[in-house]
């Protein structure tokens, strides 16, 4: 470990620790179950606050370095040897959450009508005629380069802004990715999972294997199993389950998709903006050295549903492949549109956007969270990232979700996800927060209506 810290070195207290612990143990100085100073120990010893150590041994146990033991302190998690690993380059440290709660003036959910209509005018009047001409089959330049910068000051790692392709969604993207890598692959999806996944894949004629996840996610060992060549992930934060790959399986399915031809991984990184604490989990688009990784993102969950706007980036090899088979595909999306997404996220107005909705999130989240200690018998789990998080309920499961709809919260019973479905999940829900009332559920816990909790 560090003997002191740089506070002059531009980076955040916390991000110098987690960087050290991590370099030690991919380096092999810390070994696969050796015990890490106590919070307090570390806190005097680089003379920083327990909060700052809390956040780096966080990030670590987030991204599955490091696991903590009730009652015994933080071990050493990872065994795997060195890996590449790209990293955001701008961090900061997490505000006290006395000013992480103290609510905005203006309706941070909203859409940004006022930016987004200035920007059009904007657009409109510097474009032109320009507007009608037809753009490169893969989307507009300025909003590719816009993604690529943004890519790289946020998900920490670089893909040229040429290899970007834009499509009308992903489930658009979703199906030019069969044509682009062939019907004749087997493709492998999680289960549970996105439900509408096996249903694409169905209409477009291929095999698809529906791959058992465990507590880090898609089984590496099922893959090999059923012959699965393209393996389709959600590592940040899997929906519905929540679970966030550790880097000990991604490490493992990176040596699965080395380890044979025509092998891919689409990684969908869907709400990867949304985590509670510490800094997003490192892409596996990041760790990527073969040029089998495909990253999958989509505007819909940071800017607003309607906004079918989604992107996909390519290695140089695939991208050859893409001009080849589908370079004639015309860019789905209308060029105005696309113009003024650009314009929103190079001038900063998209991470603006992003900071007010986690703020306004932030404060949701804590509500719902505190209605679930209301109840008897619930159980939270992977509640730290994204909008949604799942609850075991043992009892008054019909009282438990009449309230939470009431209060605008989503419900899904987790057997709805597995395929078959209702193989597995009774009695565990999917509770997804993204439209809920922060008023009603303010005013539930206030008042619990009579007969809803028991």
């Amino acid at each position: 470990m560090l003997d002191c810290l740089d506070k002059k070195s531009g980076k955040s207290l916390y991000e110098q620790i987690y960087e050290d612990i991590r370099g030690d143990i991919l380096s092999g100085r810390l070994s696969h179950g050796e015990k890490l100073p106590s919070k307090r120990a570390a806190a005097e010893r680089f003379r920083v606050s327990v909060i700052t150590v809390e956040n780096a041994y966080s990030q670590l146990i987030a991204e599955g370095y490091v696991k903590a033991a009730e009652r015994s302190g933080y071990y050493v998690q990872y065994s795997g040897g060195a890996v590449d690993v790209t990293v955001p380059r701008e961090l900061r440290e997490e505000p006290p959450e006395a000013e992480v709660s103290v609510p905005d003036t203006e309706e941070p959910s909203a859409f940004p009508f006022t930016v987004w209509a200035r920007l059009m005018r904007s657009v409109l009047l510097e474009k032109g005629t320009a507007l009608l001409r037809p753009v490169r089959h893969g989307g507009a330049e300025e909003l590719c380069r816009a993604i690529s910068d943004y890519l790289y000051r946020a998900r920490g790692f670089y893909v040229p802004h040429e290899r970007i392709i834009i499509g009308a969604g992903t489930e658009y993207l979703y199906n030019l990715l069969i044509q682009l890598l062939g019907r004749e692959l087997v493709y492998g999806i999680e289960n549970p999972g996105y439900e509408k996944l096996p249903k694409i894949y169905a209409l477009n004629g291929v095999k698809c294997e529906h791959i058992p996840l465990d507590g880090d996610g898609m089984i590496t060992q099922e893959l090999e199993k059923k012959g699965v060549n393209v393996a389709h992930i959600s590592p940040a934060h899997h929906y519905p389950t929540g679970i966030v790959m550790p880097i000990s399986r991604r490490r493992e399915l990176m040596d699965w998709v080395a380890g044979g031809e025509d092998r891919y991984i689409v990684e969908d990184d869907y709400d990867s903006e949304f985590r509670w604490s510490g800094k997003p989990v490192p892409t596996m688009s990041g760790m990527d050295g073969s040029g089998r990784v495909i990253y999958i993102n989509t505007f819909s969950q940071t800017i607003a549903p309607s906004v079918r706007i989604s992107y996909m980036c390519l290695s140089e090899e695939l991208y050859r492949l893409w001009t080849q088979r589908l370079g004639f595909y015309s860019c789905p999306v209308p060029v105005f549109e696309q113009h003024t997404l650009a314009r929103f996220i190079s001038e900063g107005y998209f991470e603006r956007h992003i900071n007010r909705t986690k703020k306004r999130f932030r404060r949701i989240r804590e509500l719902v969270l505190r209605m679930m200690e209301m109840f008897g018998g619930v159980t939270v789990s992977e509640e730290n990232a994204g909008l949604h998080f799942t609850a075991e309920v043992r009892e008054n499961a019909a009282g438990f979700i009449e309230a939470c709809r009431e209060c605008g919260l989503r419900v899904t019973e987790m057997s709805e996800y597995y395929t078959p479905r209702g193989s597995c999940g009774k009695g565990r829900y999917v509770v997804n927060y993204a439209g809920a009332s922060e008023e009603k559920l303010s005013t539930f816990i206030a008042s619990p209506p009579s007969g809803l909790i028991k």
